[in-house]
């Protein structure tokens, strides 16, 4: 294969190029657009052409790869390594016209992600890492915070919205989060709140029955922004698991024995 980091840049743009056909298509979309995937699961044209191009972009920049894509655009399985493609990632906010949302895609090797990029059109902001790069947020690095204790912590998650087996333990850490902490915010797209954990403008984010899709680059990102990812019993199944916990390494620990006084 061709160097990560070139192939990250081009994904870069690639980001970009979607970004500008949301920003376009956002304000033309309406009830009548809007289809039901699930409960709550909403998609619309602009996320499948979205992906359409997305696939056909990266199957050009890395051939060998094949996806696990949200939308079921391609059917192609790699050996080694699979493009992880979310075209809209807060379909919701965007089919209502909210900020955020975002393109989110990442690069598996085998069990390992190895490229992620994330851009959010509304603000112009693109993060990305690749194998052993630093994280970046438009080509300046970036860190995740320094925080050290919960309760000086601001941290996202996101509500259960067709999974409610595990609602009321959610609900007591929420009230322990709401007493404890900063504060808490939802802001309905779980790619971002992991680029913001990468970035330091949150200490942390949790949340269950989120797909790969939502979680493949913005967990490689925040690793390479030096937090700490795991599953809701501190494994590392929360790829395909269906739970995360993202913080930096002085809050993550802390967190998971909240964590795991409800779940």
């Amino acid at each position: 294969m061709g160097n990560l980091d070139e192939i990250c840049l081009r994904v870069v743009e690639l980001s970009r190029q979607i970004g500008e056909f949301l920003m376009e298509e956002k304000h033309k979309v309406s009830e009548k657009n809007v289809q039901t995937k699930g409960k709550h699961d909403y998609v619309t044209y602009v996320d499948k052409t979205a992906e359409k191009y997305i696939v056909e972009s990266l199957s050009k920049i890395f051939p060998p790869a094949g996806f696990i894509a949200e939308e079921g655009t391609s059917n192609k399985v790699g050996d080694t390594y699979n493009w992880i493609v979310d075209p809209l990632d807060g379909t919701t906010n965007f089919i209502h016209g909210l900020a955020p949302f975002c393109v989110s895609i990442a690069l598996k090797r085998d069990d390992d992600i190895v490229l992620g990029v994330i851009y959010e059109p509304n603000l112009d902001e693109v993060f990305y890492a690749w194998e052993d790069s630093p994280a970046f947020l438009n080509d300046q690095p970036i860190d995740v915070s320094q925080t050290y204790s919960l309760d000086n912590a601001l941290i996202a998650t996101g509500f259960p919205f067709y999974d409610y087996s595990k609602l009321d333990a959610y609900m007591e850490l929420f009230t322990y989060c709401l007493k404890n902490t900063r504060g808490l915010r939802r802001l309905g797209s779980a790619a971002i709140d992991l680029a913001y954990v990468a970035c330091g403008r949150v200490d942390g984010f949790y949340e269950y029955g989120l797909k790969s899709w939502d979680v493949a680059a913005g967990s490689f990102i925040v690793k390479r922004a030096g937090g700490v990812i795991s599953d809701f019993s501190g494994g590392d199944n929360y790829l395909f698991g269906k739970e995360i916990v993202a913080f930096n390494s002085k809050l993550h620990n802390i967190f998971m024995k909240e964590i795991n006084r409800y779940f």
